[in-house]
């Protein structure tokens, strides 16, 4: 790929949209001036000129606009008993031989828990997504990949940033790893999951300034990129396979855009490499239960409507909201702001795209009907506020014919909005984020271990078809971990969870494929021992939209295989 090629993958002057090149070829001629930018099988990269984007908006899916990612996150090994399997002498598991794969912010790779005992790295690779300088996956042809050897120097090195400059602005990525895989320090009360496990490291590059500026994410927020990550999954199976050893990989973000059904690009991929022998990918459930950035509403057939308010904060100016129609019924709109200015109902069409301007208020609200979303089917309404005023907004939302039931609101995730922005009347269900709604991987929730109660602000399932997500809770609470200073503060939050059952998956790979007890698990496998193994309380029935099947438990699930005679 020329350099040309490289500046509009990289740059801001050009929108990135994922597209299914082999059959959706129409795409292609939509733009007099893109690069194609072929990923796999099934989707490509077409980088085009921003101006030009939004020239043919109307023309383009939303499936095919990337969708943006923040981070999860807002205690002990015993909770889940790894210590105890540690212990007990016919197992002794600490991952030895497989590899977790951190897709995040980075990684202090100075940080002595991320050292064997002869002082070199752990890290097998980094692939600094954010560093065009040297090397990269030669299909990706972004971002800088350091090798162990390079890191090895650096740590030696007066000056290893010098050498290997690749640094953890946010810590979040440090956390993840530690926890999944860092050294034991005793003194500090911490211990890595599987300490022997070796890490590869993806840091992501920021998501483009333009889908920024179309999604209306903050500045201050940190924000991923939907296409990046892809190619960031891609890198570590292929250096899983280059190695031919097995892989965990952990996903601690995740976004509340799309359709809550597991079929983005990103959703699509997460399936089919987590069908991957030898391989489990694990992924954070969220933590927007609490936050009231979901409604659900039902359609009454005597009235033929149904009320939404909202509240907007002054501090949020710009932001989105998507609703997603019950199949197969079609609906629509109309829309009175804080000071009483009614815009009438927005008829349904199979696209309808409007502008809407107030004569008493500054907002502009771009909204964006598809009737047939391209990856679910069903009917997609996309408001996107611009200089929103602060206040009550009233939407009614309109059932056409009989088949119109339901419909599901979503305000963004995270950072994205402040949580003065919100649904007067939420619903905390239907609040798993996407990847976490893929059907293959394993989606964790969060408890705090100490009083066995769930964390208020865990996402809860189902998804929006009704597929059980979560499966399993993790101990997330005032989890101890690294920090970016080389101490160890608590932690709070699902990708804490996520990284904690990453680890206990690698000590699953380690006693199935390295040591040969049963090669060959994918994530469903992996999963299914996960919850046959969960701890279940006598009161609760599972599975269930809060706990899923239940607490995890590492010990149980290798009771729970003695009923199998093939052990």
């Amino acid at each position: 790929m020329i350099d040309e090629d490289r500046t509009r993958i990289i740059g801001d002057e050009y929108f990135d949209l994922i597209v299914k090149y082999r059959t959706n070829t129409q795409v292609l001629n939509l733009f007099e001036d893109a690069t194609l930018h072929i990923m796999n099988d099934l989707y490509a990269v077409l980088h085009v000129p921003v101006e030009q984007f939004l020239e043919k908006l109307s023309s383009i899916r939303y499936a095919e606009i990337p969708l943006l990612f923040g981070l999860t996150d807002e205690v002990s090994l015993d909770a889940t008993r790894v210590l105890d399997l540690r212990r007990t002498a016919a197992f002794n598991l600490k991952g030895e031989g497989v590899i977790i794969a951190i897709i995040d912010t980075g990684i202090d790779y100075t940080n002595p828990i991320f050292r064997r005992p002869d002082g070199t790295t752990k890290i097998i690779s980094i692939w600094d997504q954010s560093i065009h300088t040297g090397p990269s996956p030669e299909e990706a042809n972004f971002g800088t990949i350091y090798t162990a050897e390079q890191i090895n120097q650096a740590l030696i090195s007066d000056d290893p940033f010098a050498i290997v400059p690749s640094v953890d602005e946010n810590g979040h990525g440090t956390m993840l790893a530690g926890i999944a895989a860092g050294n034991d320090v005793e003194e500090e009360d911490f211990y890595g999951v599987a300490p022997d496990s070796d890490l590869v490291i993806v840091k992501l590059r920021n998501a483009k300034q333009s889908v920024r500026n179309f999604f209306l994410v903050p500045e201050t927020s940190i924000c991923f990129q939907e296409n990046h990550i892809m190619w960031a999954m891609q890198y570590c199976v292929d250096v899983a396979r280059q190695l031919n050893r097995p892989l965990v990989i952990c996903l601690g973000f995740g976004s509340s855009q799309g359709g809550h059904t597991g079929r983005s690009p990103v959703s699509v991929i997460v399936n089919i490499l987590a069908d991957i022998p030898n391989t489990g990918i694990v992924i954070s459930a969220g933590n927007e239960g609490n936050m009231a950035r979901h409604y659900y509403g039902e359609i009454d057939p005597q009235i033929g409507s149904n009320t939404v308010e909202l509240n907007v904060s002054e501090e949020d100016k710009g932001f989105t909201i998507e609703l997603w129609g019950n199949p197969p019924g079609i609906y629509s709109v109309d829309i009175l702001s804080p000071s009483g200015e009614y815009i009438p109902r927005i008829p349904p069409a199979l696209m309808v795209s409007r502008v809407i301007s107030f004569i008493f208020e500054t907002t502009r609200i771009f909204v964006n009907y598809q009737l047939i979303e391209s990856q679910t089917g069903d009917q997609l309404i996309l408001f996107r506020f611009e200089n929103a005023s602060a206040g009550i907004w009233r939407f009614n939302v309109y059932g056409h014919g009989d088949m119109a039931t339901g419909f599901h609101m979503w305000l963004p995730m995270g950072d994205f909005i402040t949580r003065d922005t919100y649904f007067i009347q939420p619903n905390i269900y239907t609040t798993v984020l996407d990847p976490g709604t893929a059907i293959i991987p394993i989606t964790v929730t969060t408890y705090n271990p100490i009083n066995e109660n769930l964390y208020v602000n865990s996402s809860r399932g189902f998804t929006r078809d009704n597929i059980i997500k979560p499966e399993i809770a993790a101990p997330g609470v005032n989890y101890l971990a690294p920090t970016l200073s080389h101490t160890f503060e608590p932690f709070t939050g699902t990708s804490v969870s996520t990284a904690h059952t990453a680890g206990v998956v690698a000590l699953m790979l380690e006693w199935g494929t390295v040591r040969g007890n049963d090669p060959g698990m994918d994530s469903g496998e992996l999963k299914n021992h996960l919850i046959r193994g969960a701890r279940r309380r006598a009161n609760i029935v599972y599975p269930n939209r809060d706990w899923g099947y239940g607490i995890l438990d590492i010990i149980n699930v290798f009771e729970s295989m003695r009923v199998d005679s093939r052990f």
